[in-house]
């Protein structure tokens, strides 16, 4: 396995953003911008299905914070793969790397399993004076538990 990761990091494309004083950086930065997107809608959410701002409906708030961390999931892991690309033989030894990819995994299938069953079953909170079920406070720490652990794995990756 570990030449297709050689072969990886030999590509033009992996070479180029090695090699480029001004790509890299920017392909980082774009990353660091899908993160934020996601960390940014998903935990706002999550702190309202924990029980945090009862005053205010979730549904709006569900659109919104859904539709933005899905845009910077997306932005997240295309730059992120371009990222891997360029050091995927450094990368794949890191443990860091490892439990960030497992943990980012965890994340991703907890918001489907959440969007798919209120797809089947609004999440019915129009009502702000009502409490979320005991099944949506646990995917929502779950949730807010997980992204934050990717957050600071990718980051110590960058630093071990």
């Amino acid at each position: 396995m570990m030449q297709v990761w050689v072969w990886l990091e030999n590509t033009a494309l992996a070479t180029g953003l090695r090699d480029s004083v001004w790509v890299y950086p920017l392909v980082n930065a774009a990353h660091i911008l899908g993160v934020a997107l996601v960390v940014g809608a998903i935990v706002p959410l999550d702190l309202r299905l924990l029980g945090m701002w009862r005053t205010l409906p979730v549904q709006p708030l569900w659109r919104v914070a859904t539709r933005t961390s899905a845009w910077g999931l997306g932005l997240a892991a295309s730059c992120g793969a371009l990222l891997f690309a360029a050091r995927a033989t450094e990368y794949v030894a890191s443990p860091y790397f490892l439990a960030k990819m497992a943990l980012l995994m965890v994340a991703a299938f907890n918001a489907l399993l959440l969007a798919r069953r209120v797809a089947r079953h609004p999440l019915g909170l129009q009502d702000a004076t009502q409490a979320p079920s005991a099944r949506l406070r646990f995917a929502a720490a779950l949730s807010l538990s997980a992204w934050i652990g990717v957050l600071l794995l990718g980051r110590l990756v960058g630093y071990f």
